[in-house]
């Protein structure tokens, strides 16, 4: 197939699939996540990675 052909197929499949995942949704449903879900998020993503470290550097001086 050429080149450009399918990058025009593959547009027009884009486009009906957005359009059906549009369809698809809740009209009351957010399409990003809030502030507030992005920042709890990230805080305990560092808490994980704290407890990680945590137990890491433990595990090295009980290896000792």
């Amino acid at each position: 197939m050429h080149p450009e052909t399918h990058l025009i197929l593959h547009g027009v499949r884009a486009a009906e699939l957005r359009a059906e995942a549009g369809s698809c949704r809740p009209a009351g449903a957010p399409r990003r996540p809030g502030p507030l879900r992005t920042r709890v998020g990230w805080t305990l993503v560092e808490v994980g990675l704290r407890l990680a470290a945590v137990r890491g550097t433990a595990a090295v001086a009980a290896a000792s």
